[in-house]
C-alpha cells in the first residue's frame, strides 16, 4: 500500500541509526544493446571509469566496430551484468527490456535504463522496479559509433523518469553512475517528459529539417544559396543532420505533443509573418528583445562548488517516494548534485539525502513540508 505524504510526516527523526548503502558509481559490469552515437560513447565513458563493457548491435559488424574503437570491452551479451544501457530504437527498446527481466538467467538486480527521447509509452509497458527510464539530451551531428566520444555527456542534461514503482536504490544508484559520466540528472514525470521534449527537441529537429529542405530546394534553383550560409544557418540547422530513420517512431509515439506544439509554432510563425507584412516595427522589436533575453538566461545547470547543503528527508523505505521527490525538485527548477538513501536498521525506512546549492534548499525543504515530509537542510559537512 502506498503511503501518503501526511503518512510520511510521522517517520523517524534523522538521528535514529542508519546503514548506507553503496549508491556511488563503483565500476562493474555493463551490458549495452545498441552500439550506436549514444549506445557507444556510453561505453566508452564506462570503459575510461573503470567498467567492464559488454554489448550487442542488430547491425552486422557494428559491435565488433565498437570493441576496436574502445566503445566496448567485447561483444557479446552478459547477464551478470549490473547495470543494462537499452540503446535500440524507440520501438525496440520495450522487448528487449521485457525479455531481460522475464528470463531467470539474468542478474536479478540489474538496474536498467534506456536512452529513448521519448518516455510515456515505453514506462507504460515496462512497468517493474528495477528499469528508470532514461534520455540523455546530448548528441551530434555525426551518426554510429564512429561519431561516439567518451565526453559526450559531459555538462548535458540527462533525464530520468521515475515512477511509483521505482526501486529507490536502482534509481540513486543510476543517478550516480550518470553523474559520473558528468550528465546534469533531472527527474520528470514520463508524460511530463514528452511534452517538454516535443516542444525543446522535437519539433526544433522538425523544423531544422524543414528549412534545410526548403534551403536545399531552392538551392537548386540558385546555386550561389548555399554558399552563402553563414553560422547562423549552419547553427540552425546543425541538427537537421542527425540520423533520420529514428523519427518516423519518435513522431508515432509522441505524435499528441509534437502536433499541439507545432500547432503553436505555425501560430507564432503566422504572427511573425504579419509583423514583417504590415512593417510592425514595435511588435517586432518586443518579440525579438524578448526571445534575446530568455536565450541569454538559459541556465547552464552547473552548481558552484561551494555554498552546498545538505537536505535530508525521513522517508519510509517504500516505492514512490524517490519518484515524488526527486520530480518535484525538477518542476521547482532545482537541480541537486547528489543522492544517497540511507537505511534504518529496522529495514523499514531511512533518510534521503540530497546535496544542492545553499540558495535553492529553502524552496525545496518548504515545499516537502508543505506535502507532509520532515525535511530539513544543513551546511554539507567534510567529506572523509
Amino acid at each position: 500500500m502506498t503511503t501518503s505524504p501526511t503518512e510520511v510526516a510521522g517517520s523517524p527523526s534523522t538521528d535514529r541509526p542508519v546503514t548506507k548503502v553503496d549508491q556511488v558509481a563503483t565500476p562493474g559490469r555493463a551490458m549495452i544493446y545498441g552500439t550506436g552515437l549514444i549506445g557507444g560513447s556510453v561505453g566508452m565513458a564506462l570503459i575510461e571509469r573503470g567498467w567492464y563493457v559488454s554489448g550487442v548491435d542488430a547491425a552486422d559488424g557494428v559491435a565488433a566496430r565498437a570493441v576496436r574503437l574502445g566503445a566496448l570491452s567485447e561483444e557479446g551479451i552478459d547477464v551478470t551484468a549490473d547495470l543494462v544501457v537499452v540503446a535500440t530504437p524507440v520501438r525496440a527498446a520495450a522487448e528487449v527490456i521485457r525479455g531481460i527481466l522475464s528470463s531467470t538467467e539474468w542478474n536479478p538486480r540489474a538496474v536498467i535504463t534506456d536512452v529513448g527521447s521519448v518516455k510515456g509509452p515505453l514506462v507504460a509497458a515496462v512497468d517493474h522496479p528495477y528499469f528508470v527510464g532514461g534520455h540523455p539530451m546530448a548528441g551530434s551531428e555525426q551518426v554510429g559509433v564512429d561519431g561516439a566520444s567518451s565526453d559526450l555527456f559531459v555538462g548535458a542534461t540527462w533525464v530520468l523518469t521515475p515512477t511509483e514503482v521505482s526501486d529507490p536504490d536502482a534509481y540513486a544508484t543510476l543517478r550516480n553512475v550518470l553523474t559520473d559520466l558528468g550528465a546534469d540528472v533531472v527527474a520528470l514525470a514520463p508524460d511530463r517528459h514528452d511534452s517538454m521534449v516535443a516542444v525543446i527537441s522535437h519539433v526544433p529537429h522538425l523544423t531544422a529539417a524543414t528549412l534545410m529542405d526548403l534551403a536545399a530546394g531552392l538551392g537548386e534553383e540558385h546555386a550561389a544559396l548555399l554558399q552563402l550560409a553563414a553560422g547562423g544557418f549552419r547553427d540552425m540547422t546543425r541538427i537537421a543532420a542527425g540520423q533520420p530513420s529514428i523519427w518516423p517512431d519518435i513522431c508515432d509515439d509522441n505524435a499528441d505533443a509534437i502536433v499541439e506544439t507545432l500547432d503553436l509554432l505555425i501560430d507564432a510563425l503566422a504572427a511573425m509573418r504579419r509583423r514583417v507584412a504590415e512593417h510592425d516595427h514595435d511588435s517586432l522589436l518586443e518579440i525579438l528583445g524578448r526571445a534575446a533575453t530568455a536565450r541569454r538566461a538559459l541556465p547552464d545547470g552547473a552548481l558552484r562548488p561551494e555554498g552546498l547543503v545538505e537536505v535530508r528527508v525521513p522517508v519510509p523505505d517504500q516505492l514512490g517516494i524517490i519518484a515524488e521527490v526527486t520530480t518535484l525538485a525538477t518542476e521547482l527548477g532545482i537541480n541537486f548534485s547528489d543522492l544517497e538513501i540511507a537505511h534504518s536498521v529496522e529495514g523499514d525506512r531511512g533518510v534521503l539525502v540530497l546535496v544542492l546549492d545553499e540558495r535553492t534548499a529553502p524552496t525545496l525543504v518548504s515545499a516537502l513540508i508543505e506535502r507532509g515530509y520532515r525535511a530539513s537542510s544543513a551546511p554539507l559537512g567534510p567529506t572523509q
